[in-house]
């Protein structure tokens, strides 16, 4: 087994909130400077910055996992990630589907920008990422789960947006396979609480600028650096394993 250094929560310039610096060639750039061998593409509500990305990784040596962090009608962030295209883009018509046809404000938000490798942009998203969407957290969590994907409550320990912060615990019949917390996290006071136990722990860096990236970041024993052996360590299985 090796040790692989893995940050799953990096937003790019597709997201509003998210710095115009964070192009593809960047986010790239910066994760090897971060020595990442491991990043997840996590853009609001959308994963159509992640193809390139994954692309660029694959030149640098780099994992990149796909996918989303979902706002769900709760206002709960959550992150969704696949392993293949097409599952991806079937997760995509979805998020299409329900996402409120809401404007964008770029003087309140930002923009919300698809670029090239050269930086160039070659769409812009007309609706509001950051707003969420009309299907309540199980409902997302069964479509990620039908696509066998990964689903991952964000940030649990934020004050805002989290499965904490707007339900107050895990409902029973919700299956995830990480919880994600932030590096200000005291992971055994969460541990001890009954809705936590047995449960998986990752913490990310939530970044939106490029000197964000790898601020926090998990630590995988895998035998090589793939979604399979990833889902393995979260579970625990065949000496793979999360170390944090």
């Amino acid at each position: 087994m090796k040790t692989y250094r893995a940050d799953l929560h990096i937003h790019s310039v597709l997201s509003p909130c998210g710095d115009l610096d964070m192009s593809p060639v960047t986010i790239i750039e910066k994760a090897q400077e971060a020595h990442l061998d491991i990043i997840g593409i996590t853009d609001h509500n959308s994963t159509r910055q992640c193809p390139l990305i994954k692309s660029l990784g694959q030149k640098a040596g780099i994992l990149v996992l796909c996918g989303a962090e979902v706002t769900s009608h709760e206002e709960v962030h959550c992150l969704a990630l696949f392993e293949n295209d097409k599952e991806l883009l079937l997760f995509q018509n979805y998020l299409d589907l329900h996402l409120p046809n809401f404007p964008n404000n770029t003087e309140l938000f930002g923009y919300q920008v698809v670029v090239d490798e050269n930086d160039f942009i070659i769409y812009e998203e007309e609706k509001l990422l950051i707003s969420a969407i009309n299907q309540n957290i199980n409902e997302i969590e069964k479509m990620v789960h039908s696509l066998n994907g990964l689903f991952i409550p964000a940030h649990i320990d934020k004050l805002s947006n989290s499965l904490l912060s707007q339900l107050g615990f895990i409902p029973s019949d919700l299956i995830v396979d990480a919880i994600e917390v932030t590096s200000h996290a005291d992971i055994g006071k969460l541990q001890k609480r009954p809705d936590f136990q047995n449960k998986g722990f990752i913490r990310n860096s939530d970044a939106h600028y490029p000197g964000q990236i790898g601020s926090a970041f998990t630590l995988f024993e895998l035998e090589s650096p793939s979604f399979q052996e990833i889902l393995l360590a979260l579970k625990n299985q065949n000496n793979r394993r999360i170390c944090i």
